[in-house]
């Protein structure tokens, strides 16, 4: 009787720290717990950004898995986190248009007519339609007049697809330049030009600063587990109308000193709440 009266205490015990390190990642989370792991549902987090002054916001869930294996000798953290950029969608046109639009009287005037982004899975593809003229300034009887030397309507398509980076803590873009449409010189100049290579970094910029921050580990979890999690799958998916959703499986093995580390910062932050 007493050898199964310490066998229910050893497990009360495993299962109290189960459930505080996941009231700590999820106050108010839905959660299910056993001895051997604990499954809760991290609420919905908006995430602000700013871009020159215009906020965005992006919107972070996860699911988090605590196990421990058969040999007890490590824990097992599977993390599987999903951000939605549907804020970004909606807002990228005024966005890159604050970004990219200009009226140089002796250079290039530029003038984003629309900018969307649509999930494309597992990548996400961008399309920007925009307005372009290339004027210089010459002199003419001593004065200096401006002339418009290209002029044209364009349509840009880029293929967008996440990477991990090589330390497995971090992700990526690739971006793919698609078929531009665009008459003459106009598209000449977008395709292996300055105004081109300028124009797709502007939207790849723009976009892996929404997903990074939406993927911020050190934004989400314990010091104890932060330098431990590695990332085994990214990419892209319709949330099924349309929204862009970037999807996260990740995992971090720490041992049974990590796991009761990440217990005492649980508790600090829960007596300092």
């Amino acid at each position: 009787m007493k050898g199964t009266t310490s066998l229910v205490s050893l497990l009360n015990w495993k299962l109290a720290s189960l459930i505080t390190i996941a009231l700590v990642f999820a106050p108010a989370a839905q959660l299910t717990a056993t001895a051997q792991n604990a499954v809760f549902n991290i609420p919905p987090v908006k995430i602000p950004l700013e871009f020159k002054d215009q906020p965005l916001t992006v919107t972070a869930s996860a699911r988090l898995t605590l196990t421990t294996p058969k040999d007890r000798s490590l824990r097992i953290l599977n993390l599987d986190l999903t951000g939605d950029l549907s804020d970004l969608q909606t807002n990228l046109t005024p966005l890159l248009s604050s970004q990219l639009n200009k009226d140089d009287r002796c250079g290039d005037r530029i003038t984003i007519h629309s900018a969307s982004l649509t999930p494309a899975d597992p990548a996400s593809q961008a399309l920007i339609q925009l307005h372009v003229e290339r004027w210089a300034c010459v002199k003419v009887l001593g004065k200096q007049a401006a002339k418009r030397l290209i002029e044209g309507d364009a349509q840009i398509p880029i293929k967008l697809t996440p990477a991990i980076a090589e330390d497995g803590t971090g992700l990526q873009l690739v971006p793919e330049v698609g078929e531009i449409q665009a008459n003459g010189s106009l598209g000449e100049l977008l395709r292996s030009g300055l105004l081109g290579n300028t124009i797709r970094d502007k939207i790849h910029n723009t976009i892996l600063t929404a997903l990074q921050k939406a993927t911020n580990f050190k934004a989400t979890l314990p010091p104890a587990v932060q330098d431990y999690v590695t990332i085994r799958n990214a990419e892209f998916k319709d949330a099924g109308d349309g929204r862009l959703l970037v999807v996260l499986e990740s995992e971090a093995r720490i041992t049974q000193e990590q796991a009761h580390l990440l217990s005492d910062q649980v508790k600090q932050r829960l007596a300092a709440r």
